[in-house]
């Protein structure tokens, strides 16, 4: 078994890699169990075990599945393997829940129960602004305050606009590796909005928002269309960005455009 402060290190680089995993801890042990209490394991979102260890055979499909569901949905899970008798004593089914513990069938000769708690941990939730409006500067303060990772696009001479943002790229090319759970906003407000369009147009991202008029939006598919550039893919573009709260100034703009970007974020969890 791999020394706990090992393990600490590989969940350090798991977290600088921004890739998703789950920690498993067993925290409870009853009776023969192979893995005692303490024992960690890091798990991938590809139901890998990385490094660590939390048992055999008689544990590990269980923690792998419930690693699984965690990192899916965001929710951290305490499972509780035990043999068959002890779950007919509780009145509890493996795969079912009660009182807050996932419960599952330890089907090894040992008949030992072990408790795993598992945390999943994900990356920060990517957002890339284009522009350097008023409304753009207030969302990447309103967004980095939320959690986002913030990548601001925008010529370098506007960046003292702005307070501390994760990344900077200079002008309106889309940073490396954009990943289809990204989330993208154009706040250029008539400072370069053809030429950020252009650079999303085709691009998968989680969330797509264009801060501007109905009326601009369409005059920038009429300009496109006339350029011969394939527009259907502006059609998956949220535009005006935002919740429509009523709202009027820039930080009530960006607060909308939070709002919404928290709402498609949060809605495969909500119906987990």
């Amino acid at each position: 078994m791999q020394p706990q402060s090992d393990i600490l290190d590989l969940v350090s680089e798991a977290r600088a890699r921004g890739e998703p995993f789950a920690i498993a801890t067993v925290v409870r042990t009853v009776s023969v169990t192979a893995a005692k209490a303490g024992a960690k394991a890091i798990v991938l979102a590809d139901g890998s075990i990385s490094a660590g260890w939390i048992g055999g055979g008689c544990a590990r499909g269980a923690v792998l599945k419930a690693a699984h569901e965690a990192i899916r949905d965001g929710q951290p899970r305490l499972i509780s393997i035990q043999p068959e008798d002890l779950l007919d004593v509780k009145q509890v089914k493996p795969g079912e829940q009660k009182d807050g513990i996932f419960y599952a069938r330890n089907m090894c000769p040992s008949q030992g129960t072990m408790d795993v708690f598992v945390e999943p941990v994900l990356p920060r939730p990517h957002l890339i602004i284009f522009g350097a409006s008023p409304v753009a500067v207030a969302l990447a303060d309103i967004a980095g305050r939320m959690g986002f990772f913030i990548t601001l696009c925008a010529p370098a001479a506007d960046r003292p606009a702005f307070g501390v943002v994760d990344r900077n790229i200079d002008g309106f090319d889309l940073p490396a590796g954009v990943a289809s759970g990204d989330f993208i906003v154009i706040a250029t407000q008539g400072r370069g909005d053809s030429a950020a369009m252009k650079a999303v147009l085709g691009v998968t991202a989680r969330y797509i928002g264009f801060v501007g008029s109905t009326k601009k939006f369409a005059a920038l598919r009429r300009d496109f269309e006339v350029s011969g550039l394939a527009v259907a893919a502006m059609d998956d573009i949220r535009s005006p960005a935002g919740l429509d709260l009523g709202s009027i100034t820039p930080d009530e703009i960006a607060l909308s455009i939070v709002a919404e970007m928290i709402e498609v974020r949060r809605r495969g969890q909500r119906h987990a």
